[in-house]
């Protein structure tokens, strides 16, 4: 026979290294395109290059990475594509950062091939930390396919868009207000400025009407410091207090210029005085306003936030500096009427967080109408979904709102715009390849020296990644992607994206499903930050408890689109769990001994306990894989751990050790090894998904076929004759051993000290059951002597009494029983029974309950209620038998 090597101390560290080297040096996480075999693909949203894991990446990456593995070992040609992000902006402020620490040097000290240069070096450092990051998760990609954001195959995939588009119209430039970042000194888009709400003022400034020093018209404004810029001032046009005013002129301060007053509805006349200035180049509502009555536009600021010349003596100062100075100023020349406390949303680069300044330059937009319809229509259609539902929502508002997107970075860190500018006769040439001359006049050309919003480039990636432009045999095999596993807060700047490039060059949805998760939070329910030192650090809790135990805790009590809070002592605790799955195994291993593989019982060699765990294995199974398929994968772990830990670990193996010990047991003690075995076998299978490395290092040990669970076949029902009403039987048997262990409990019984089990069914039909199987009491309930009652029995007396369905169990403790706390302990059940069945009965006299529910429910409930009554009735019949004592 043959001898199976058993296991030593669980230690993840060691077990973890091992077996992803072994893993990725087998070459499991590559398939080649399989066209027999059904597609399941994800593309890995690509983490920014700019520093290092944290806890979202580490829940992002554990849900694709269960998905993956679940699929795989159900026979899907699987992809899993991994791949880092240039991450444009965010990557050169670190880098800027790094340089003016370390060297005091600005990107603008070493110019822009040097400076890139840098940003590369960067990119190799950080880039190849997180993908060594994302290994020690476990994560399962196929690292043979790694893409970046800026690789060659990606820049032809990018440029060829920005050609195509621009060549169809929907890529142009133009002058236009665009959010601008003085910090960055870049434009923004709008999903790249987040709003806050801050405490500021209302001031409501004089602008006296010309040739009429008496009357002046109040104006109220957040920012005074644009006033500069002013060109109108507008009312609506049925405002009885400002009529005469249309068309008259007003004289701006400071500077003396005449402005119109104007009349349009877009006014607000509760809003401040009904007045609005209107200041087309710092506000895009102006800006909007302007373009209808042909306005100018004068920008009064530079670039790095600081007033130009047109701002006169504010020249020079800072936004902040000139809206304090001119407040101060105004209130001398008498034209500061007063100040409100006004709170309102301020923008913010969410980059770097400086106060972003709306102005109007020159930048690349794409148009996004002809885009934005059919991106909606697959979401209508269902032809995308999103789970959970309610997430379609966020992605129709914005999309039905959207607005062109301005796609230029005043940047030197990403994809060029591939746009050139003719130095002799200032033709535009947009072009795939580069040029060295003007196709018109032979001129000398400029390139753009903008780069390309990040987010442009990663709107490609489900294609851009399988090798498109080129048509691909992983194109034609993977794409579209099954599912896209990503937070809500980019369901904006990447899911929209990536639906609408998708259709308009690949003529296809880019995944079918967009499954939300939430963000991971602390612990009190903070968002983990930095400034509140909250943070918690994915690779320290890998290094104290195991990648197992972190992916566990991040998936258990996970919910599709919901916050999750993290808790250590939960990481402790699935670390614990690991370690009982350990021992199990450990104990069954040594429980081997004869063991013959080829051995498989027949229904005749199953006792009560292996109908029962056959029957809640393969509901099990079933429940798991559900699960699985809708993406509760928090629903699915849960089922595996309730059954490896209650059902298998805390009843089966205590079930099955009398037989096992039974060195002549013969084809009972089979039977026995057989079931811990594969059942054994094929749960550390469907943990795998969950707990990959202590599942594959367990699963080695175990009699196995094949070379590897990562590539074992996903369990299925074991096949036998269905046993429901046996296992129905048994956990009848198992509530009636809880109830003497909880009665040993409350009476405080020491646990050496046994007492004799008297079972009284109520339930004919389980007489055979409890006769054929009080040695499952002597096991697990260490009764001394277990006796069953006829229904014509007198039941017995100074015993104490718990009821389970269909059976009535009594102990009887002889001198162990405390009278006075038995009497304690059931006052306080009588008041529980008492509650439960009032509750029911008001359930169940409510006649709309009785009309809307389904019969089975009202069924269930009458069932609780006779339950209840049965176990009332008892606890009042034990209280009369106290009294006697």
């Amino acid at each position: 026979m043959k001898t199976y090597e058993n296991l030593t101390t669980y230690n993840p560290g060691d077990i973890e290294k091992k077996w992803y080297g072994y893993w990725e040096a087998q070459g499991y996480f590559h398939e080649e395109v399989d066209s027999n075999k059904p597609p399941f693909s994800i593309v890995l949203p690509p983490p920014n290059v700019t520093g290092m894991l944290h806890m979202g990446h580490a829940l992002d990456n554990t849900l694709q990475d269960i998905l993956i593995r679940f699929k795989r070992m159900q026979g899907y040609n699987v992809l899993w594509m991994p791949g880092t992000d240039h991450a444009g902006i965010a990557t050169q402020i670190k880098v800027e950062e790094m340089l003016a620490k370390n060297e005091g040097k600005s990107r603008h000290d070493l110019g822009r091939e040097k400076f890139v240069e840098r940003v590369w070096e960067w990119k190799k450092e950080y880039g190849d930390t997180i993908v060594k990051q994302i290994r020690s998760l476990g994560a399962s990609c196929d690292w043979s396919r790694e893409r970046f954001t800026l690789d060659e195959g990606y820049y032809h995939a990018v440029r060829e868009v920005f050609v195509a588009l621009y060549e169809k119209g929907l890529i142009y430039r133009g002058e236009r207000i665009t959010n601008w970042c003085p910090r960055c000194n870049t434009a923004l888009s709008d999903v790249e400025v987040e709003h806050e709400d801050e405490h500021g003022h209302l001031w409501y400034i004089n602008y006296l009407v010309k040739d009429d020093a008496t009357r002046f018209v109040t104006v109220a404004t957040t920012r005074p410091e644009t006033m500069f810029g002013d060109v109108a001032v507008a009312v609506k046009p049925d405002d009885d207090r400002y009529k005469d005013l249309i068309g008259k002129t007003l004289v701006l301060p400071f500077v003396n210029r005449e402005i119109p007053v104007i009349a349009d509805d877009y006014v607000d006349s509760s809003f401040g005085t009904g007045c609005v200035k209107i200041t087309p180049a710092h506000d895009p509502n102006d800006f909007e306003m302007g373009q209808r009555h042909n306005l100018e536009s004068i920008t009064v600021m530079n670039l790095d936030g600081s007033m130009n010349a047109l701002a006169g003596k504010f020249e020079g100062l800072t936004r902040e500096e000139a809206r304090k100075q001119a407040v101060a100023e105004l209130k001398e020349m008498g034209l500061l009427a007063k100040i409100d406390d006004h709170d309102h949303a301020v923008g913010h680069c969410s980059r770097c967080h400086t106060i972003v300044e709306p102005l109007v330059s020159k930048q690349w937009y794409v148009n996004m109408e002809p885009l934005a319809k059919p991106a909606l229509d697959v979401v209508y259609d269902k032809s995308i979904e999103f789970v959970p539902e309610r997430f379609t929502k966020t992605y129709t508002n914005w999309l039905e709102n959207i607005r062109d997107w301005c796609i230029s970075r005043q940047l030197w860190w990403g994809h060029r715009i591939p746009a050139w500018y003719c130095d002799s006769c200032g033709e535009t040439i947009v072009s795939r390849e580069d040029i060295t001359e003007c196709p018109h006049c032979h001129g000398t050309v400029t390139q753009d020296p903008d780069v390309l919003d990040t987010w442009f480039s990663s709107a490609l990636w489900p294609f851009a990644t399988m090798g498109w432009p080129e048509n691909t045999k992983e194109l034609e095999q993977w794409y579209p992607t099954s599912v896209l596993v990503t937070g809500y807060d980019i369901i904006f700047f990447w899911v929209a994206r990536m639906i609408f490039m998708g259709l308009e060059f690949e003529k296809e949805i880019p995944f079918k499903h967009v499954f939300i998760h939430g963000l991971v939070r602390d612990s009190q329910g903070r968002k983990m930050s930095k400034s509140l030192g909250n943070g918690i650090n994915p690779l320290d809790v890998i290094d104290e408890y195991g990648a197992d135990a972190l992916r566990f805790t991040l998936v258990t009590g996970n919910t599709p689109g919901n916050d999750m809070r993290f808790y250590m002592e939960r990481v402790e605790a699935n670390r614990n769990f690991a370690n009982k799955i350990w021992n199990a195994s450990k104990f069954v291993l040594m429980n081997l001994n004869g063991y013959d593989e080829s051995f498989v019982p027949t229904d005749a060699d199953l006792t009560l306990a292996d109908k029962w765990i056959i029957e809640s294995y393969n509901d099990a199974v079933a429940n798991i894989t559900a699960n699985l398929d809708k993406f509760e994968l928090g629903e699915a772990a849960s089922t595996v751990y309730d059954f490896i830990w209650n059902t298998y670990c805390d009843w089966y193996i205590e079930l099955a050790k009398p037989r096992l010990y039974n060195k002549e047991g013969g084809r009972d003690r089979a039977t026995a090894q057989y079931l811990l075995v594969n059942i054994l076998r094929h749960m550390l299978e469907l943990l795998h998904p969950f707990m990959p490395f202590v599942t594959e290092h367990i699963w080695q040990h175990l009699p196995h076929e094949g070379d590897s669970i990562v590539v074992a076949k996903w369990p299925t029902a074991l096949l036998f004759t269905e046993q429901k009403e046996a296992a129905r039987q048994m956990q009848v048997m198992m509530d009636a051993i809880k109830g003497i262990r909880n009665m040993r409990a409350e009476m405080n019984v020491p646990l050496g000290k046994k007492a004799e089990v008297i079972l009284a069914p109520t339930d004919e039909s389980l007489m055979d059951t409890v006769s054929a199987h009080g040695d499952y009491f002597v096991t697990l309930a260490w009764a001394e002597k277990v006796t069953i009652l006829n229904s014509t029995d007198a039941k017995p007396e100074n015993a104490t009494v718990t009821v389970v369905n269909g059976l009535e169990v009594y102990l009887l403790l002889k001198d162990l029983i405390d009278a006075d706390k038995e009497r304690e302990r059931i006052n306080k059940e009588k008041e529980q029974m008492k509650k439960e069945i009032s509750r029911l009965e008001g359930k169940l006299n409510n006649q709309g309950f009785l009309d809307k529910a389904p019969e089975a429910v009202v069924a269930k409930e009458q069932e609780k209620l006779a339950e209840y009554k049965q176990k009332q009735q008892a606890l009042l019949e034990r209280e009369e038998f106290l009294k006697t004592l």
